[in-house]
């Protein structure tokens, strides 16, 4: 790990999301938990970098760095995460880059809700506390970036506090679930499969159970998550290897796992459609997408990815537009506090880090 405390720090985000790249691309670059470690340490093994922050999710992959050489460290961090795609000279154009001020206010939108796919989300601030928390545990922050991600969360407090930009529904789980109505009407008597256990498959199966949805399947390859989660929500669990079965029976089927490989198959959902012969409404929630995109080609079956969430969600945005000038005041308040104290401070300044899981 390299150092910049010889001079003021720079603070730079390289970063792909769902508005400069679809599914296919985002997903080439996500960066899964169990890898995570791994690949903060090489980030930080590169002699620009000084700290790193990695922020993965099925919407963005993002880095956060400190670092004294700016050019360099971009240079670097993009030739690291293109490493091995032929390809890579024509996907740098997905990429963005942030530097100083503009990275700070670029973190203080993420943090917000202000960049998410649903506007005014609150999984983001989750999981960006939680990428926090991995970087600190992996010892690849240090003074700077500390001090910064904990100011970023208070000013992610402050915005949804007092302005409304979380009123409605903010979850990409809510967002399909509302779809899943909209294409089936009410969710009262339908039978659903929720495929996953993680983090946007409690939100999913959370906000199907506020819908009035009562007949929910878990199906997971850990079978003890599958359990928590449908006694959480009042479902029954379906061992991952038998749930292909169920489906003769499910009208709406939602899947998030982490696999790196298609689960669900067009053969697989050919075979059954011969059986149920009515429609089948299929949310990947997935990023790599877990359905083969050619599923959609089979009869009566519908599918939706992660774009089709985002083109879904268009509504939401507009209605909660006229609360982002109100948002971006604070931002911008904040932003002009943040820059003498962040990135101009005596190395003092920084304190160490401090716990943020409240």
């Amino acid at each position: 790990m390299s150092t910049a405390t010889d001079s003021a720090p720079v603070l730079l985000c390289l970063g792909v999301n769902c508005h400069t790249a679809p599914v296919a691309v985002r997903e080439r670059f996500s960066v899964s938990k169990k890898h995570l470690e791994e690949t903060l340490r090489s980030l930080c093994a590169l002699p620009s970098v000084a700290e790193c922050v990695v922020l993965s999710t099925c919407n963005r992959t993002e880095i956060y760095c400190c670092t004294a050489v700016p050019a360099v460290a971009a240079e670097s961090l993009l030739e690291h995460f293109l490493a091995g795609l032929p390809e890579a000279e024509s996907l740098r154009r997905v990429f963005y880059r942030y530097e100083q001020e503009a990275a700070l206010r670029h973190l203080a939108r993420v943090a917000c809700g202000l960049d998410s796919a649903v506007l005014g989300e609150t999984e983001i601030f989750g999981q960006l506390k939680d990428a926090y928390q991995a970087a600190l545990a992996a010892g690849t922050t240090a003074r700077f970036l500390n001090r910064l991600f904990q100011r970023v969360f208070s000013v992610g407090k402050k915005v949804r506090s007092h302005t409304r930009i979380t009123s409605g529904p903010t979850s990409v789980g809510a967002a399909a679930v509302q779809m899943a109505q909209d294409f089936l009407g009410s969710l009262e008597g339908r039978n659903i499969l929720v495929v996953g256990a993680g983090e946007a498959a409690r939100t999913t199966a959370q906000s199907l159970r506020s819908r009035g949805a009562e007949s929910i399947f878990v199906a997971n390859r850990s079978y003890e998550r599958a359990v928590a989660l449908a006694e959480e929500v009042g479902g029954k669990v379906i061992r991952f290897v038998e749930w292909v079965p169920y489906l003769e029976n499910i009208d709406i089927v939602i899947v998030s796992t982490a696999s790196p490989v298609y689960v669900v198959s067009p053969a697989v959902l050919e075979q059954v459609q011969t059986v149920r012969q009515r429609p089948l409404c299929l949310i990947d929630l997935s990023v790599p997408r877990n359905a083969d995109p050619a599923c959609a080609s089979v009869q009566g079956v519908y599918l939706y990815d992660m774009d089709a969430m985002v083109a879904a969600t268009e509504e939401t945005r507009r209605t909660r537009r006229a609360e982002v000038a109100a948002c971006e005041t604070l931002i911008e308040e904040w932003v002009a506090e943040a820059v003498p104290d962040l990135l101009e401070p005596s190395p003092e300044a920084f304190p160490a880090a401090a716990d943020v899981t409240a």
